[in-house]
């Protein structure tokens, strides 16, 4: 079975959203978090850092297109799915989002 794969969202202090993609967010976060050499260079300097949302997703090549995405809505519509008030499929209606898998996924406060 293949591993599952999330789009993410990170709160930095200085109230920013960084978003990426893995197969495991405990622990992206926490090499985020440490700052070091697996932490997304923008992202470093920047703590304290908090997980703000996170979704699973189909596929790598899914979470990679809704990253890229992601990256590009205005910050009020990010505000919005980190709250629950949108989903990727409210957004994104043309990308194929099987429901069974985004019922698995889940938000963060």
């Amino acid at each position: 079975m293949l591993s599952p794969w999330f789009v993410y969202m990170v709160r930095t202090r200085q109230d920013t959203l960084y978003t990426g993609v893995t197969t495991d967010v405990d622990r992206r976060f926490s090499e985020h978090c440490q700052g070091g050499s697996k932490s997304a260079r923008y992202l470093r300097g920047k703590a304290p850092l908090t997980l703000a949302w996170h979704q699973v997703v189909a596929s790598k090549q899914q979470a990679m297109q809704l990253e890229y995405r992601v990256k590009r809505l205005p910050r009020r519509t990010k505000d919005k799915l980190v709250l629950g008030l949108l989903h990727l499929g409210d957004l994104f209606p043309e990308i194929n989002l099987d429901s069974q898998v985004l019922e698995m996924g889940k938000s963060v406060e």
